[in-house]
């Protein structure tokens, strides 16, 4: 059995469980309905046509609970009031003398500014630094992706320094600066931290 996964975290309207085959038709509308919003920060493959995000899911969402059987990611539906908002994905676990991961995400852009990302990220960390056993986060975040850096500079994330040409995204090598957090970083919980600090006062925002 993988160690914190299956799991289920909760916090006010923000909801994250397992990605499932039956999301298929909730996670297609929301990948249409958002294209413009999501598709500068898409992952392409070099010397390859652009690939439709909104095909193939069925393949990637067995690919990634094969992988959540293996014990290398945890793949959650980021849910607000129980309507399918965005996914989080940790990814890349490494066990053994690492026991480190990658934090992935993307959201709806009619949920954007309501708080529900820092929200949903900081219910993972607290995971993966208990029940899953990790020590290290990282998140790899495009320079001119302000919105995403944002969330993790407000949560505390430190900046480590800039990967560059790391991955290719928009049909080029682009530069990513690397965020990260480590368990000793809030040995109180991140979600404590966070709302401590004034976070979470906007989930119940509109709009």
């Amino acid at each position: 059995m993988t160690p914190g996964w299956p799991v289920v975290l909760e916090h006010g309207p923000v909801t994250l469980r397992p990605l499932r085959l039956r999301d298929a038709s909730d996670w297609r509308m929301a990948r249409l309905a958002n294209r413009d919003w999501l598709e500068p920060w898409e992952a392409t493959t070099p010397g390859s046509e652009p690939v439709d995000a909104t095909r193939g899911y069925a393949d990637a969402v067995r690919g990634l609970r094969r992988d959540a059987r293996l014990g290398l990611a945890f793949p959650f539906a980021l849910l607000v009031n129980d309507e399918f908002a965005g996914q989080l994905t940790v990814g890349a676990i490494a066990r053994g003398s690492a026991n480190s991961a990658y934090l992935g995400y993307w959201i709806a852009r009619s949920f954007a500014g309501r708080e529900v990302v820092p929200t949903a990220l900081a219910m993972v960390v607290d995971h993966c630094f208990g029940a899953a056993g990790l020590h290290r986060v990282e998140a790899n975040i495009r320079p001119e992706n302000v919105a995403s850096r944002r969330v993790v500079e407000k949560l505390g994330f430190r900046l480590e320094g800039t990967r560059e040409r790391y991955i290719h995204i928009a049909g080029a090598w682009r530069d990513h600066l690397s965020y990260a957090m480590t368990a000793e970083d809030v040995p109180g919980g991140l979600l404590a931290r966070w709302l401590a600090s004034g976070g979470g006062s906007r989930l119940g925002a509109s709009g």
